[in-house]
């Protein structure tokens, strides 16, 4: 988040806590009606959950339902549980189909049966059309609100239907052209329906180099083509190429945000959806899970460590040495893991380059491994007057960092194909490997090397 930002956040943190403290009720409303739903989610992120009651009861009825849809899960569904039924309806009222089908799936089984009752056949049946598809594909994404013509008809009659409707859709760009079937056939984007002499066709104006998105397009692969395209909508097809829908930069701007979350979450094992001020018990669960899992994985370690306890005792400089060579192995691992994940995100790893990928991270690793293997051994050596020690170091050193780089490699890319998140899992199983290798091939070197002499 901008520091700018960040700032603003707190100042209004402070003015709405001040204002709570002090019953500043008037107040409080007036800031909470002069804010963008998306700020209210974000203050009442930052507030404690008997705070955040308070405040919720003061935003204003119209923004609630854009209100909920911008807060994590957790928020939302504390939220939602406080809430009747009369308040819940009046909430989703309003709202476009695609947010609306993102809020559908917290609601009550009650509450949603009520709300597809209360609409009329047409977004009734536009709402099923949208909730039918995963909420993470292109259909989960779409909104069916696109505008669309017919290629035979003139700019002036697209115009003069345009007046008729009298306003467009959010983030409307572009119309789509389809034919009597509703087949999509191209983009006829606002700029040259305004600039195109009147009696041109719109078949012949149209662009039919615009590619549509498949209904079943994954989330994040909707989110490369908008930003390599430079996209502000898309049209949406099912497999025979009837038009769905569109989706809008706004819904993929969205998605970015929720990838980055999830990466930077799930490498420490959380949720990206965790409410930070939830209560301690539901904290600690979620997070007990990883936590028993890298207890495990320590435990693995240090019953490598225990097999070679009578090299330990006698030689004081394996123990003092002995942190070093896992550290680095998982340093330089977890380099390779990033680079991995990251690119698997975007798509740019598959079957025809992953061993291009190995042979690359296995010579980085091979070359770190030597130059930090010398810089080591070098030390080692000097700080406990022994060559043995050194090499013994340096040979670790060069072994590790190569199997950190195969890890790196090779863990994401199995995670992937048994269907596990690379994100989530990958660092913990590649710790485990650089601190089995590493504590093993140094302290079984260390101990055949030294032993004798003690």
């Amino acid at each position: 988040m901008p520091e700018a930002t960040t700032r603003n956040t707190e100042q209004r943190l402070r003015e709405l806590r001040e204002a709570l403290e002090s019953g500043e009720m008037r107040h409080l409303r007036r800031m909470l009606h002069s804010l963008h739903p998306a700020d209210i989610a974000l203050l009442l992120e930052s507030l404690q959950q008997a705070e955040r009651g308070i405040v919720w009861g003061l935003v204003p009825p119209d923004d609630r339902g854009e209100v909920l849809l911008h807060l994590n899960e957790q928020a939302r569904g504390q939220l939602i549980g406080g809430m009747d039924e009369a308040a819940l309806l009046a909430a989703a009222e309003g709202l476009d189909i695609d947010d609306l089908a993102d809020l559908v799936a917290d609601l009550p089984e009650a509450v949603t049966q009520r709300l597809l009752t209360s609409m009329d056949v047409e977004n009734r049946e536009r709402l099923e059309g949208v909730l039918s598809y995963p909420a993470d594909t292109a259909g989960g994404l779409m909104n069916t609100d696109a505008v669309t013509v017919r290629p035979d008809v003139t700019v002036d009659v697209v115009l003069r239907y345009l007046r008729l409707r009298g306003t467009l859709p959010s983030h409307t760009d572009a119309l789509f052209v389809v034919d009597r079937y509703r087949k999509y056939l191209g983009v006829l984007s606002l700029a040259a329906l305004v600039t195109f002499d009147p009696d041109r066709i719109i078949g012949e104006i149209m662009d039919a180099e615009v590619r549509p998105f498949d209904a079943a397009l994954s989330a994040g692969e909707v989110a490369q083509r908008f930003e390599s395209l430079d996209l502000t909508s898309a049209p949406v097809v099912d497999p025979a190429g009837t038009l769905l829908g569109r989706i809008t930069v706004d819904d993929v701007v969205d998605v970015i945000r929720e990838e980055a979350e999830h990466s930077l979450m799930t490498l420490a094992g959380l949720d990206e959806q965790e409410d930070i001020f939830a209560p301690v018990v539901s904290s600690a669960r979620r997070r007990a899970v990883w936590l028993g899992i890298n207890l495990v994985t320590a435990f693995i370690a240090a019953r490598v460590i225990d097999v070679f306890q009578v090299p330990i005792e006698k030689v004081v400089a394996l123990a003092v040495l002995m942190p070093i060579v896992p550290s680095m192995g998982g340093i330089a691992g977890t380099q390779t893991l990033t680079v991995m994940i990251r690119a698997m995100a975007l798509g740019q790893i598959d079957l025809t380059n992953a061993f291009y990928m190995l042979r690359k991270e296995l010579a980085v690793g091979l070359f770190n491994g030597l130059l930090w293997a010398a810089v080591m051994g070098t030390a080692a050596a000097l700080w406990f007057r022994s060559a043995d020690i050194g090499i013994a170091m340096g040979v670790a050193m060069t072994v590790n960092l190569l199997c950190a780089a195969l890890g790196g490699v090779t863990i994401p890319l199995v995670l992937r194909r048994l269907g596990i998140d690379p994100a989530l899992a990958g660092s913990v199983i590649l710790t485990t490997v650089t601190d089995v290798v590493g504590f093993a091939v140094f302290l079984g070197l260390g101990g055949l090397i030294l032993l004798d002499r003690f």
